[in-house]
């Protein structure tokens, strides 16, 4: 009788362990908020880690937006471009400028709290301009990600520096105009940027660590537009030995300590299958034997290939699972020296949040040429089939489709429609200039997308920007080597953008409104049943949910190219937004915070 007594409870016992090793980890106090914030908060850069940014504030709704008035506005002072998810915490908002100043405000009346100013390092060369996505805050701290690729906590109640590291210790090569030809009119352009190594996302935190990756390792030279005005000129891919890989890590809440790090690029396999075709089916254009063949003279090519991390990642606590998206390989746009399919770039990862180990990946475009990277941050929601809840995880990508795909195993479930027009999506580049659309600017760039999961339906901010795509070779002479590079140039066609609502069930468009300029900073949903979205003609606007009927609008003076966010004061619902344009658009500059409620 004993011995099954003691049989017995050992099978409790084990039963009890399995179902304690199967359990959530118990959530800290500041990851517990995120995952399920307060009402009137909007306490991480998607509102919570799913990063759906829907709110289910509905005070402000279809029936009296058109009452909405400025509640306060806040000038920075620092006139750039400026892309910040404001952070709301327990009445304090925080929120980053560009060049990585971060000021504490009253959410309620706009009073600053306090400002930290920061000082780059001299000698460091700007990848991707002064752009900051936003901050972190958990933990007593606010953390930030700087341009020149550091990562700082400031204390939350003062703003003092509590820790500053670097978050890349080595330097890396850069292309320059000295390889081009004499006589190329691109050797005598101004440049705007170029490969190096910044931070641009805004970080996440998870269970004591903040988290973050570094961008500009694959970015290539740009050259400035032809007036002020314009869209970005030429992007050149010179071939050469630039950059390094990409990298998100994750980092000790109090000390700065580096806990992980997942390159984006493999020590071995980079090189992947060599795929003649996407994952879903569509033909790349790959001479893959050249590849192959090619592959023995590029032994080190990993060591150079790019894959920048662009986007704040979303998180599944139940899965333990971050998902985020890869820049394109480097050299871009050029793939003499990176033969193969140079994974991990163009990718959607999937992580162990606690370790940084890979659980799977879903590669976009294998041998990237067009710089179709995953700009837009992941989103998670439950895809409703045949009566059931699927976890999923989707991205809207810069070549027009937004991918849906099992949480788990990363298993492609639905591709949508196309959001915006497509024209020779993965010709090659030619002589005379090869017109393609969406070109390197996307499709969805970097802007977040919204979800409505009650409704299944995901909005998208989309751009129609044609390129033309070309080759240029000057042959050896004069004992100098023959060059040879891409470049995507605008064409002189219209622009405009597309706001989109795809319906999750079966990826069809259920309504789509056409903008004069191509949209970029992202949108905000609500469960008062609307989605807000700024253009950078100044226009800030609300739209109807259910059929994209334009509700409200009210003009700025500048550009708002960032995304939207809502949150609650003392019972009173408020909207955010900054104006602050974006110069690679040709969308006019400012330095506005703009903040709105229901008047009186």
């Amino acid at each position: 009788m004993m011995k099954k007594f003691k049989n017995f409870l050992f099978v409790i016992l084990a039963i009890g362990m399995a179902g304690c090793a199967n359990a959530p980890a118990k959530q800290d106090a500041t990851t517990a908020a995120i995952i399920q914030p307060h009402s009137g908060d909007w306490p991480s850069y998607g509102r919570d880690y799913s990063s759906q940014r829907y709110s289910p504030a509905n005070q402000i709704n279809r029936s009296n937006v058109k009452n909405l008035t400025t509640a306060w506005h806040y000038k920075s002072g620092v006139s750039a471009s400026f892309q910040a998810t404001p952070i709301v915490v327990d009445g304090i908002m925080y929120l980053s400028l560009p060049y990585n100043h971060v000021v504490a405000l009253d959410a309620k009346t706009g009073k600053q709290l306090w400002r930290y100013d920061h000082h780059p390092r001299k000698d460091w060369v700007l990848c991707c301009g002064p752009a900051n996505r936003g901050v972190a805050v958990g933990y007593g701290k606010v953390f930030i990600g700087t341009v020149d690729a550091r990562l700082i906590a400031l204390n939350t109640k003062t703003g003092k520096v509590e820790w500053d590291i670097d978050a890349v210790d080595i330097g890396i090569a850069r292309e320059g105009q000295d390889s081009l030809d004499s006589a190329d009119p691109n050797s005598k352009k101004k440049v705007t940027g170029g490969t190096g190594v910044g931070i641009n996302m805004a970080p996440v935190v998870y269970h004591g660590k903040v988290i973050i990756g570094i961008t500009g390792v694959g970015y290539g030279l740009h050259i400035d537009a032809p007036r002020e005005d314009a869209p970005l000129g030429a992007v050149i891919g010179v071939t050469g030995r630039y950059g390094r890989p990409g990298f998100l890590a994750a980092f000790d809440v109090q000390s700065g300590k580096r806990v992980w790090q997942f390159d984006t690029i493999p020590d071995q396999g980079w090189e992947g299958n060599f795929t003649p075709t996407t994952a879903d089916g569509v033909p790349l254009n790959r001479d893959i034997a050249m590849e192959k063949a090619s592959v023995a003279q590029y032994p080190d090519a990993g060591r150079f290939g790019g894959g920048s991390a662009w986007s704040t990642p979303a998180i599944d606590p139940k899965l333990g699972l971050l998902y985020f998206g890869t820049g394109n390989p480097s050299p871009q746009m050029n793939d003499i020296s990176r033969p193969g399919d140079n994974l991990y770039t163009v990718s959607l990862v999937a992580l162990d949040a606690d370790t940084g180990k890979l659980r799977w990946h879903y590669q976009q475009v294998p041998h990237d040429l067009w710089g179709y990277d995953l700009a837009s941050p992941p989103v998670l929601f439950n895809l409703r089939r045949n009566g059931k809840d699927i976890p999923v995880v989707g991205e809207a990508g810069k070549t027009g489709w937004f991918y849906v795909h099992d949480r788990s195993t990363g298993e492609l479930l639905l591709k949508s429609e196309a959001f915006v027009p497509q024209s020779n999506l993965f010709a090659k580049a030619t002589p005379e200039g090869t017109r393609i659309f969406p070109g390197i600017l996307g499709g969805a760039n970097w802007s977040p997308t919204a979800v409505d999961e009650s409704s299944q339906q995901v909005f998208i901010a989309g751009i129609h920007a044609p390129i033309k795509y070309t080759l240029h070779e000057t042959p050896a002479k004069n004992g100098k080597p023959a060059i040879r590079y891409a470049a995507s140039e605008p064409t002189e066609e219209a622009r405009w953008g597309t706001l989109t609502s795809i319906d999750l069930t079966n990826g069809k468009i259920r309504w789509q409104n056409k903008t004069d300029q191509p949209l970029v900073g992202g949108v905000l949903a609500t469960a008062g049943g609307l989605l807000f979205m700024g253009e950078g003609n100044g226009n800030f606007n609300a739209y109807d949910t259910s059929n994209g009927a334009l509700l409200w609008q009210t003009k700025t003076d500048a550009g708002v190219n960032a995304p939207p966010i809502t949150y609650e004061v003392d019972g009173e619902q408020y909207v955010a937004v900054a104006a602050g344009g974006n110069p690679i658009f040709g969308y006019k500059l400012g330095d506005n915070l703009l903040v709105y409620k229901l008047s009186k």
